[in-house]
């Protein structure tokens, strides 16, 4: 080699025909359509991840009455976290405020709200009693 060892990368001379020129389709299954490509009017929305949140029911500090709390937002802001506290009010029939940065709502009302905050892209987790 009279160039130092190096290997040329110049793209050399052409093949001079294409190999795959001479086939064809004909026979052959229709690919899929890009998941972009749908009619938008039958696409079904994709649910966004939105992050886990944490239901827990509690009685502490509240005189013995039972609280649904709401914990573990991130990335919402507060008129928001009011928004989906109004929602769970009016699904649960009961009272509830924002607090803190997290959401109560009287009562034991855990399966209304995670079906609630579910609907609304978080993943919702019960933890504790």
């Amino acid at each position: 080699m009279s160039n130092g060892g190096k290997i040329s990368t110049d793209g050399g001379q052409g093949l001079g025909q294409n190999p795959f020129g001479s086939l064809s389709a004909a026979g052959l299954p229709v690919a899929p359509k890009a998941p972009g490509s749908a009619n938008p009017a039958t696409a079904v929305p994709a649910t966004r991840n939105r992050g886990r949140v944490d239901i827990k029911r509690t009685t502490a500090g509240r005189g013995g009455k039972t609280v649904t709390l709401v914990t573990g937002f991130v990335g919402i802001g507060l008129p928001e976290k009011e928004a989906l506290a109004k929602k769970m009010r009016a699904a649960c029939g009961c009272g509830g405020t924002v607090k803190d940065g997290d959401i109560e709502i009287q009562g034991d009302q855990r399966e209304t709200v995670a079906r609630i905050l579910t609907e609304a892209g978080f993943r919702p987790v019960q933890a504790g009693g």
